[in-house]
């Protein structure tokens, strides 16, 4: 069995200065519209009770192309400037859904820099993509090859602040299900290892924020000590923003090797539903939890579940895993994380993260089988509400970058 998906290929390629300069002058002018719509709407809002459309935005962006002082938007291509008020559009939607905050507004030195192109603004054949004014094709890296026969949708280019350039391409791709197996796995998240399966192993944390955090505190100094708005400040930024470039790459290599493999060998997959905002609000713990990232770990298992035919269930961030006892069904009076290794009143040994994977399994296969509850003794959600949920299989799962 094989689903259509859409999948963004994610490629790093060098710019001239010619090119550079241009993709340069296409952010900003991105930036700009965006704000600009968004000071439009706010104004017309709180100071009208109105609310402007992605039409009456878009017809507002062809009379700023005609004013003096804005006369510069018609340079670059429009399609990049048309797709920023779809994306405050989109951005309106979700905060009218309850889904989101109020849009805000992109700042140049904190906000991703980045232009979409549809497919009206830039050719792509034989391998070279070329973009809306700007004549000569770009220098991809091919890291690895498209689908065969793909044709990208939209094109987006982006400069990560330690000055990288990106383009990423969304095209159709066919997956494949993987075999079918019986295999299942519990996952318990932690520090010293990063996960716990129930079958015993432990996978332990590179803690790649901590290898390099002398490198790190030494490129932060170094900034620190230049003048504000001289060539060498910015050249000792771009050095600070290379280190954390490295820290995220390797974070982000090994969990998706890891969530793979965890895909690929078990059938079903179970984890917690962890509030990782919260839980970093305990400022002992914040820096490590942000260096374990298991949010990323979890949107890698969904989408992944959802491409490959797996299973993937969620047990309520309630359900007391450490403090329940897998042999007689007791649950402790208390479990602080100083205590690894726990003797239940039944006489089980039980070492912690291993017994809380193996519980998260069990309570996973129940809500897979029949619906809720591991044990009928207690209710295991302080809500009220059911203790575990099946997470819905998306075909795009959010359209991940790889």
């Amino acid at each position: 069995m094989t689903q259509q998906v859409k999948r963004a290929f994610k490629y790093r390629f060098y710019p001239t200065d010619e090119q550079a300069a241009e993709l340069s002058r296409t952010f900003g002018c991105v930036r700009l519209v965006y704000n600009k719509a968004l000071e439009e709407r706010t104004r017309a809002w709180y100071g009208e009770q109105r609310r402007i459309s992605y039409v009456q935005s878009s017809a507002a962006l062809t009379e700023w192309k005609k004013a003096d002082e804005l006369g510069f938007l018609a340079e670059v291509s429009s399609v990049p400037l048309q797709q920023a008020l779809r994306h405050l559009q989109a951005a309106f939607a979700h905060f009218f859904a309850k889904r989101a905050k109020y849009p805000r507004f992109k700042s140049k030195k904190k906000s991703r820099a980045s232009a979409e192109y549809t497919r009206s603004a830039f050719k792509f054949r034989d391998g070279r993509l070329t973009l809306a004014k700007i004549s000569a094709p770009l220098d991809i890296r091919w890291s690895r090859p498209l689908p065969e026969g793909a044709e990208p949708s939209t094109v987006t280019v982006s400069r990560d602040s330690a000055g990288r350039w990106f383009v990423s391409l969304l095209c159709e791709d066919t997956i494949p299900a993987l075999p079918a197996t019986d295999a299942a796995v519990g996952i318990d998240a932690g520090i010293t290892s990063l996960v716990t399966l129930s079958t015993g192993e432990k996978v332990t944390n590179p803690r790649h924020e901590r290898r390099d955090r002398a490198r790190l505190a030494r490129a932060q100094r170094e900034l620190a000590r230049k003048v504000k708005g001289s060539a060498n400040r910015e050249k000792a930024r771009r050095h600070a923003a290379k280190v954390y470039a490295r820290i995220a790459d390797r974070r982000r290599d090994h969990l998706h090797k890891l969530s793979t493999r965890l895909v690929r060998e078990n059938q079903t997959v179970v984890i917690e539903d962890l509030t990782v905002r919260n839980l970093v609000k305990n400022h002992s713990l914040a820096r490590a939890i942000s260096d374990a990232a298991w949010r990323d770990l979890r949107t890698m298992l969904e989408y992944k579940c959802a491409w490959y035919g797996r299973n993937l269930v969620v047990v309520d961030r309630w359900f007391p895993s450490s403090k329940l006892c897998g042999a007689c069904g007791t649950i402790a009076a208390r479990m602080p994380l100083r205590i690894r290794t726990w003797t239940c009143d039944c006489g089980a040994v039980h070492d912690r993260d291993v017994n809380a994977a193996r519980n998260i399994l069990a309570a996973g296969l129940a809500a897979a089988a029949c619906g809720d509850g591991v044990r009928p003794q207690r209710e295991s959600s302080r809500t009220g509400q059911s203790s575990m949920k099946q997470e819905p299989q998306r075909a795009t799962a959010g359209i991940p970058l790889l």
